[in-house]
């Protein structure tokens, strides 16, 4: 299991844990990738728009690499209802968490006024 806190300006290093650590339970190749992908697209949202900083958390359970990210911000706005469609537009933003429901499994978002919690996993070979 691992827990870490994050702040702005630590997503690189959170990375390069998450990496080792994913790679320790076993995720290699394109499986390892796009996990890393999402982790830092979720770490990233929590540091733009939930507050500067989060707390990530990993675990094996059920023969998947389990990660949660949360943070103490405003809570996703409302009406944001998770489409499973691509964003619109050719832009950067906005497509964090429609690819983290692309490239992992059993993805949950559970968001508030006092924060949001994002909790996915990847199957492990």
């Amino acid at each position: 299991m691992l827990h870490v806190s994050f702040a702005r300006g630590q997503i690189t290093g959170l990375r390069r844990t998450v990496t080792e650590h994913a790679a320790g339970e076993g995720l290699a190749g394109g499986r390892l990738e796009d996990f890393v992908l999402a982790v830092n697209e979720v770490a990233t949202n929590a540091v733009v728009h939930g507050g500067g900083h989060g707390r990530l958390r990993l675990w094996t359970r059920d023969g998947r690499l389990w990660c949660e990210v949360a943070d103490d911000g405003p809570g996703l706005p409302p009406g944001w209802m998770g489409d499973t469609r691509p964003p619109r537009g050719y832009g950067f933003r906005g497509r964090g968490l429609w690819l983290t429901r692309m490239v992992c499994e059993h993805l949950m978002i559970v968001s508030g006024p006092r924060g949001t919690t994002v909790t996915f996993a990847s199957a492990k070979p």
